[in-house]
């Protein structure tokens, strides 16, 4: 009887094992039926949109909108009534008037008029009036030289405020204006600056001028200007170095390129000095520092559009009596704007 239990068992565990090693057999696959390709599969490719192409497709914001940090300072005064004012009234003129950079001088002398006159046609109004008194009347761009020479624009400015960018938007400009631009990467001590600009000349169509960094820059000015002179370029525009004004040579550095720069066949025909409007008062200073290193002729002030209060180009232009030319409210070629000192107040005020 054990042993017909045994046989028994032994059947059945071997059915079981047949079984399961036929449902491990694995299945023939249903081969894959491939789609043929098509014959064409791009019908146009589209050109890379070069950098002026790209921003005349976006449309430009109003200065209103890029100046919104800046606006939204303003907006206690221009809730403010018109007539005689209130200590209260005028402890608000002051505090939202030193907090947008005008400056002291420009606040003490408005709060002044205030309290002798009041505001008749209201705060704002008579705000507007005493800002647009404040700018010098001439920002004219002179861009051509004397018969027979060059003109030279000059670079001036701290790294970090966006001097070659601005370089580069002006010779964007410039060439998209028929004129034949060379650019001088006289900032030879900072390593990426040339390469930099470099970039820019490629994006612009302009010619550039480098060399080995830390070499001369009026070496680099000197050699822009023959190729612009051979070339039958319209303009250079050059680069200076980066560094304080109160660098050690720096004052002789710039003080030589201008004079290369103005040397036959070259002419000076401007100095700009770019400032970052975001470091407020600080700007100012670093202004004060390179008059004596260069004949500045003009203020650059660069990304008016962030956390900058848009009263520091009214300190500026008070305290240094050079016009702000050029502002940069945005990343664009197009964001470099000319400075119009009527619409900025209004911008604000309005």
């Amino acid at each position: 009887m054990t042993l017909f239990w045994v046989l028994l068992v032994a059947v059945i565990v071997g059915a079981g094992v047949v079984a399961v090693r036929r449902r491990r057999r694995p299945r023939l696959a249903t081969p894959l039926v491939r789609q043929a390709m098509p014959e064409v599969l791009v019908t146009e490719v589209a050109p890379i949109p070069t950098l002026l192409e790209s921003a005349v497709a976006s449309a430009p914001a109003s200065l209103e909108s890029r100046l919104g940090a800046s606006r939204g300072i303003f907006d206690r005064v221009r809730s403010l009534g018109s007539g005689t004012l209130s200590e209260t009234d005028l402890e608000v003129v002051e505090e939202v008037l030193l907090r947008s950079d005008v400056g002291l001088a420009t606040t003490t002398a408005l709060l002044d008029e205030l309290r002798t006159n009041g505001a008749p046609d209201g705060v704002a109004s008579a705000i507007r009036a005493a800002l647009n008194a404040s700018f010098v009347a001439d920002r004219s761009v002179r861009t051509a030289a004397d018969e027979g020479r060059i003109a030279v624009w000059l670079f001036v400015g701290v790294n970090g405020v966006g001097k070659t960018t601005t370089i580069g938007k002006l010779a964007a400009r410039a060439t998209s204006a028929g004129q034949h631009v060379v650019l001088a990467a006289g900032d030879t001590f900072r390593a990426a600056a040339a390469d930099q600009l470099a970039l820019w000349a490629e994006r612009s169509g302009a010619d550039i001028v480098r060399a080995a960094e830390g070499a001369d820059p009026g070496s680099v000015i000197h050699d822009a200007l023959g190729r612009a002179q051979a070339r039958g370029a319209d303009i250079v525009l050059a680069d200076t170095a980066g560094r304080r004004a109160n660098s050690t040579n720096l004052l002789d550095e710039l003080a030589k390129i201008r004079r290369v720069a103005d040397r036959l066949p070259g002419q000076v025909v401007e100095t700009l000095m770019v400032l970052d409007a975001t470091t407020g008062q600080n700007a100012l200073s670093q202004a004060k520092e390179f008059l004596a290193a260069a004949a500045v002729t003009g203020i650059v002030l660069t990304k008016l559009d962030g956390t900058a209060r848009g009263g520091i180009v009214v300190a500026i232009e008070r305290e240094l009596q050079i016009p702000v030319k050029f502002v940069g409210i945005g990343e664009t070629v197009d964001d470099l704007i000319d400075f119009d000192p009527t619409a900025f107040v209004d911008s604000l005020l309005s």
